[in-house]
């Protein structure tokens, strides 16, 4: 039967953590502008609107919290890495993605976003290396991995692990669109803000 869609409602957007209501623990997922952060958490929610989903990459540049139904929430972050926008508004998404993960005392999950189809960009690797340096705990997911042909999917799967410097287990693949792994990120989401 699977896991029930995460009952999410819009809360509030900011450019601050500490503009933030206090919700109980969140999860927040960041990732690569285009990787499809707001199509997963649609997915999650099993709601095609909550998240606003674009065409155009990097259009989330505000800090967006949905409140989950049995407590806690859950945190989309605006994307990293698209040249487009511009560079006064790129350079305080930084220190707004930053602010957030070092600040906010009721994270007690990243899930950090790869594209599964072309794997870990450098930009990529280096949130990675800083959530690591930081000591913030974080889960990778692979999205799109209905984009990987079947031939290719392992060797996809190995390479990306070696990318994010992960053994392959530790990695949610998803798809947003096919509707593949979004129960088991469900469930660990359920389990995070349950805690």
């Amino acid at each position: 039967m699977g896991s029930k869609p995460l009952q999410l409602k819009f809360v509030q957007s900011a450019t601050r953590a500490h503009q933030l209501p206090e919700l109980g623990p969140e999860v927040a997922f960041v990732g690569r502008s285009n990787v499809g952060k707001s199509s997963l958490i649609n997915a999650l929610a099993h709601q095609r609107q909550l998240a606003r989903v674009s065409n155009t990459p990097g259009r989330t540049q505000l800090i967006n919290v949905f409140s989950h139904v049995a407590g806690g929430a859950v945190v989309d972050l605006p994307g990293y890495g698209y040249a487009k926008v511009p560079g006064h508004i790129r350079g305080d998404w930084s220190s707004m993605i930053e602010g957030y993960l070092l600040e906010r005392e009721e994270l007690v999950m990243v899930f950090v976003l790869v594209d599964g189809e072309i794997g870990p960009t450098p930009l990529d690797v280096q949130m990675l290396e800083w959530l690591r340096y930081n000591d913030v705990p974080h889960t990778v997911v692979a999205t799109k991995s209905d984009k990987v042909k079947s031939a290719k999917r392992q060797r996809r799967k190995r390479d990306l692990a070696e990318g994010c410097m992960l053994e392959q287990g530790d990695i949610v693949w998803a798809s947003a669109s096919k509707n593949v792994g979004i129960e088991r990120l469900r469930d660990l989401v359920i389990s995070h803000l349950t805690t």
